[in-house]
């Protein structure tokens, strides 16, 4: 078995289909389907249902893609930690970002790291709340910012920082008539809310604040991506809530944000990583990133 095998199987296992996958890896059917048999044998299991209308993962092929998998991101991390102290980084970092994070806080946090520990070369990874779990407690990503706190055994969540909630409507809405919306006023017309799957973090926080509310909202629509809320919110399907600082990253002519009238809830960001001795690169960026005492 090696690496070329394992990078073939992921590749097959992830289109369930051959001739997909050869395409994808720039390679004939043939010396694909040998490699895969190759690796059958070698296993002495066998990873792959098929026949002539479709291919199927066994259960033993489902157990072994989530290894490959992360023998494959293992591998590709050891070059680029190679990579890096060729070109005189003394440190790695792997950061996850979920429910659409990139925002100012988070570039004034990598500037400042660029300026005190420029030897540390940071990486940046988008991608799915779930996912970014998965990665830290494999050892596969140093520490993720994500909306949610809910992260389980063996992982800590640290507020870091936190942002008003504010209302994003069509430009041509009637809210638009206040400079800053009462939350009751915007309660009445219905919401593109935050997917509970999709950007779970924001959809939790969401939902308490409108559970802190006597009115019943309507949920017009579900969306996957902040951009994608604004594009729903921008064709007239409802109103939403986001972070009025990320929200201005899209500079978007179709859409409104107003901040909310009185107090207004917060949306807390939470930096995630192991619960265990960090090493010295991230312990100097948990300090960075965690909120003065």
């Amino acid at each position: 078995m090696d690496i070329r095998h394992l990078r073939y199987f992921v590749a097959v296992a992830e289109e369930l289909h051959f001739a997909r996958a050869a395409e994808r890896l720039h390679i004939e059917q043939s010396p694909l389907s040998r490699a895969i048999k190759d690796l059958e044998y070698d296993l002495d299991v066998q990873l792959l249902k098929r026949t002539t209308r479709s291919t199927e993962l066994t259960w033993a092929g489902q157990a072994f893609l989530d290894q490959a998998r992360r023998v494959l991101s293992m591998v590709a991390h050891a070059k680029t930690i190679a990579k890096s102290a060729a070109q005189g980084y003394h440190g790695h970092l792997r950061i996850a970002v979920s429910d659409g994070l990139a925002q100012p806080h988070l570039s004034s946090l990598l500037a400042r790291c660029r300026e005190e520990e420029p030897d540390v070369e940071i990486r940046l990874f988008e991608m799915p709340f779930a996912q970014q779990l998965s990665g830290l407690r494999h050892d596969l990503l140093d520490a993720g910012f994500a909306l949610a706190s809910d992260v389980g055994a063996h992982l800590v969540a640290k507020p870091v920082w936190t942002d008003p909630v504010a209302v994003v409507v069509p430009a041509r809405h009637p809210l638009v008539a206040h400079k800053r919306i009462p939350l009751a006023e915007a309660l009445k017309y219905p919401l593109v809310m935050c997917h509970p799957e999709a950007g779970s973090g924001c959809h939790r926080q969401i939902e308490a604040m409108l559970r802190s509310h006597p009115v019943d909202p309507t949920i017009a629509d579900y969306a996957t991506s902040l951009e994608l809320m604004l594009t729903l919110v921008g064709a007239g399907y409802g109103i939403g809530f986001a972070i009025a600082s990320q929200v201005a990253l899209f500079q978007r002519d179709d859409v409104v944000v107003r901040p909310v009238a009185g107090r207004a809830p917060m949306l807390i960001t939470y930096l995630i990583y192991a619960d265990r001795e960090p090493s010295e690169p991230l312990r100097q960026f948990i300090a960075r990133a965690s909120p003065p005492a």
